[in-house]
């Protein structure tokens, strides 16, 4: 029987310790900004006038907000991270985080920027996944269409011939350079049209090993069905199941648009619904991991805990490849750097792209940090706990 390790996620002084003082100070002062809701609603909107200004804020940006939260504003600037995370037994996952224009010339570029972040991954033995948004390559619009019982027309038809080629030659890539690859979940409007095209580069390219995850945000209240439908499906099929685990980033979105159109709100009632189900599906999951990888790509304290035991009662090691931990760059380092620290496997998300690019990437991350009860004041209370233990 597997003894787990003794991980405490109140260790701060593994938590940071690749943080200098004057790096944990600039934290601290970051983290005490993010704690004051009203500043942080009207800093987005200073930081947005700003830069459709084009007033010099760039530098200032970036040696603040974007530095805690992203890598560099290309791959060649995320090196440095990438190191450092690796000196601490945590592996990087490359985020092409650029969001805005939404045609042909620009879905080829996403493209081309993830078959690069492959090809590092391929040559970097720290880089274990790579990831895309299935929106940075094709236009919404279509994907909701398509989803819907409308016949598309000729031209769209065609166009969804070239989301369907991208995919593939991502897919492809990833399979050929042995190189996991997440396809990331989209709103509910979207997201069968998303797995459908999942599914397909799944039986194509899963059948010797997990290569392609799709990712499940489990504040829909159905979707441990669904992933127990897909594990059939994979079953059926003949290949491995890959699936990244989230609790979901749309909630005001989905709930509004369902009572706008007149359906049931696909979000679970309650947060501890969420966090059940949530937790639900890692069981079923690690019960079924002779065919499932996953990922479990959350911030919440005890759906690790919950992990590492259901790890401990199956005799899975805690350096199984099977199982990933998952968190943000810039986010909840009291759980990656211990859960590493212990030897299970471990991940950030390091988003990169032009700092003007990232911005809506930004302010969300800066927005969940004072929408999620609690997690700013988290955050700046281990930062700040650790500042006192140095000072001792």
């Amino acid at each position: 029987m597997i003894t787990a390790p003794k991980v405490s996620f109140e260790d701060t002084a593994i938590a940071f310790a690749d943080k200098s003082d004057a790096e944990l100070y600039k934290t601290y002062l970051l983290f005490a900004a993010m704690n004051n809701n009203s500043l942080v609603k009207m800093g987005g909107g200073m930081i947005n006038k700003a830069l459709s200004w084009k007033l010099p804020v760039k530098y200032l940006i970036k040696k603040s907000i974007f530095e805690q939260f992203c890598g560099g504003e290309t791959i060649q600037e995320c090196k440095p991270t990438i190191e450092r995370l690796a000196k601490s037994g945590i592996g990087t996952i490359l985020d092409y985080s650029v969001e805005g224009e939404s045609n042909e010339g620009s879905y080829d570029h996403t493209v081309q920027e993830i078959l690069s972040t492959i090809e590092m991954a391929a040559r970097n033995e720290h880089i274990p996944f790579s990831v895309f948004k299935t929106t940075g390559l094709a236009d919404p619009e279509l994907l909701a269409k398509a989803q819907t019982d409308q016949e598309l027309t000729l031209e769209e038809k065609a166009a969804f011939g070239r989301i369907r080629a991208r995919v593939k030659t991502i897919c492809q890539s990833a399979y050929e350079h042995g190189v996991r690859v997440f396809i990331d979940a989209e709103e509910s409007w979207m997201q069968e049209t998303i797995d459908q095209l999942c599914y397909e580069m799944m039986e194509l390219y899963n059948q010797e090993r997990p290569i392609v995850y799709n990712t499940y945000q489990l504040y829909r209240h159905d979707r441990l069905d669904v992933i127990k439908r897909d594990y059939d499906r994979a079953l059926k099929h003949g290949y491995y199941f890959g699936a990244k685990l989230v609790r979901g980033a749309y909630m005001e979105k989905e709930a509004r648009v369902a009572q706008e159109k007149g359906y049931p709100n696909p979000i679970n009632p309650t947060k501890q619904a969420t966090d059940d189900l949530y937790d639900d599906t890692l069981r079923f999951c690690v019960e079924h991991i002779d065919r499932i990888a996953i990922c479990a790509g959350t911030h919440n304290e005890h759906s690790c805990i919950t992990l590492m035991e259901l790890m401990e009662q199956h005799d899975i090691q805690p350096d199984d490849e099977r199982i990933y931990f998952a968190q943000l760059l810039g986010m909840s380092d009291n759980l990656s750097y211990n859960l590493a620290h212990a030897g299970y496997k471990v991940a950030k998300y390091v988003p990169y792209g032009p700092v003007e690019a990232v911005m809506p990437y930004l302010l969300r991350r800066a927005d969940e940090n004072t929408a999620i009860a609690g997690q700013s004041s988290r955050e700046f209370s281990l930062v700040k706990k650790e500042l006192e233990r140095r000072r001792r």
